[in-house]
Formats: C-alpha cells, sequence, structure tokens
C-alpha cells in the first residue's frame, strides 16, 4: 500500500495555484499527488533550489506559460508547498526567491515549536 504524504499549503499558495489556468491548476495538482505519494518525477520537472533552502525543489511545469512552486518534501509529516508563481523571465524574479526564502525559514520555526523530528 502507497503511504501519501499530507499536503499543506504556506501562505497565500492555494489561492495563487487556483488563479492559475484550469489545465495549469490540473497538473500542478497531480504532480503535487505524486510528490506527496513519493514517486520522482522526470528531471525536467523539478530543480533543487537551495537558494531557498536546504530541501526546496522548484516544480516546473509549462503550459501556455511557465508555472512554478517552491516545495519541501524531506520531511517525514508533510510536504509544504511555499510558493506558486508565473514565471515571465529566464531568471526567477528576486520578490518570488525571497518570499520562497521567507516562507522556509517560517517553515523551519513552525517545525521547531511543533518539536517535529528532521528528516534530512
Amino acid at each position: 500500500m502507497l503511504t501519501m504524504k499530507k499536503v499543506i499549503y504556506v501562505g497565500s499558495v492555494q489561492k495563487d495555484i487556483q488563479s492559475f489556468p484550469v489545465k495549469a491548476r490540473q497538473r500542478m495538482m497531480t504532480a503535487l499527488t505524486v510528490i506527496s505519494a513519493g514517486v520522482a518525477l522526470s528531471p525536467k520537472e523539478f530543480k533543487y533550489m537551495t537558494t531557498v533552502g536546504a530541501g526546496c525543489y522548484e516544480l516546473r511545469l509549462k503550459i501556455d506559460r511557465q508555472y512554478r512552486v517552491f516545495y519541501v518534501a524531506k520531511f517525514n509529516e508533510a510536504v509544504y508547498v511555499l510558493h506558486a508563481f508565473v514565471k515571465k523571465t529566464q531568471q526567477t524574479n528576486k520578490k518570488d526567491l525571497d518570499l520562497g526564502v521567507s516562507r522556509y525559514k517560517a517553515l523551519l520555526h513552525y517545525r521547531k515549536e511543533k518539536k517535529y523530528d528532521r528528516q534530512d
């Protein structure tokens, strides 16, 4: 039997994903479900985001535009989705990176307060 982790959306992420066009939203939600089941994605669909934090990845979907999500799946209790956005240039916007970093730090603080065991 496949064990699925909860998917926890940080801040406005769920609302941000809901603002994506239907096809982008459906593919993003499907990909997050696959990730929560512990199934590896194709290397072209994700990128390790050390600039956001250890264990953070960027889910990358191209439909009509470039849709991105920063997520952390290294913890036992859940997959945390930190930020969702539409990428408009080759380089990730500093505002998007800064928001990802801020939410990553808040996540670590939250987990410390809840006394979760870390899995690195």
